[in-house]
């Protein structure tokens, strides 16, 4: 267990992003590439959603990162509380517009695909409105941030904010078993094969997430190595003004 807290030395951390992040981000171009290909040119129409149903090949990896980046964002404000590692919270930081920018990739397209199946952009659904309700914590969290000037107060309140979020991504990720009379369909991976989408479609999205996946990772390692050095900057200059 040591040695994985010798990455939340900021050096250290720069040091091993530069030989991870060119690596992830390659993969992340390959998987997202091949699988969007595979996905909206090479799968046939379903049989009742039509062409509608590729919009999965958006919609499913960006909501499954815009709630696990948000329980990302509550790990690393829990390592900041508990070790107080500057790395930790930078990277909390460094997720939230990610995680953000994933949440309203989900609810675009989550409208896209409900207008012609639903016949409304928007409903009321427990899921929908959980996952709005989360979208406005990450626009929350990222405001907290730029509105307090020290770094460490703004940890320290943005993870509380964190901690109070989280039952939200949880929320939107159990709506559908907690309400079932909600709009929103089931699970579309499901460990029970009655519940599975067809294979012909499963294969490409799991392309998909894996690419959105590594995307994530490679965005927030690039943003944490700016924050990093943000904070540097920021140090140096009140330095120099009590100097």
């Amino acid at each position: 267990m040591a040695s994985i807290w010798e990455y939340a030395n900021p050096r250290k951390f720069i040091r091993t992003t530069d030989v991870v992040l060119p690596w992830v981000t390659a993969a992340a171009v390959l998987c997202l590439v091949g699988g969007l290909i595979w996905g909206f040119f090479f799968t046939p129409e379903d049989y009742r959603q039509g062409s509608t149903v590729k919009i999965i090949y958006l919609h499913v990896p960006s909501a499954l990162m815009a709630i696990n980046g948000w329980l990302m964002m509550l790990a690393a404000s829990l390592i900041w509380i508990v070790r107080r590692h500057h790395v930790s919270a930078l990277a909390a930081r460094a997720a939230a517009p990610v995680g953000a920018t994933m949440t309203l990739i989900a609810l675009i397209t989550g409208a896209i695909w409900g207008q012609p199946m639903w016949g409304t952009w928007w409903a009321w659904d427990p899921r929908l409105t959980s996952f709005l309700i989360l979208f406005l914590f990450y626009l929350g969290y990222m405001a907290l941030w730029a509105a307090i000037e020290n770094d460490d107060t703004a940890a320290d309140l943005t993870s509380v904010l964190c901690l109070v979020g989280s039952v939200f991504a949880l929320l939107s990720r159990y709506a559908v078993n907690f309400w079932n009379q909600g709009l929103h369909q089931g699970a579309t991976l499901s460990m029970d094969k009655q519940e599975n989408i067809a294979d012909i479609f499963w294969y490409p999205l799991l392309v998909c997430m894996a690419g959105f996946i590594l995307l994530f990772l490679a965005l927030v390692l690039l943003r944490t190595r700016t924050e990093i050095r943000a904070r540097r900057m920021r140090a140096l200059l009140a330095r120099e003004r009590l100097g």
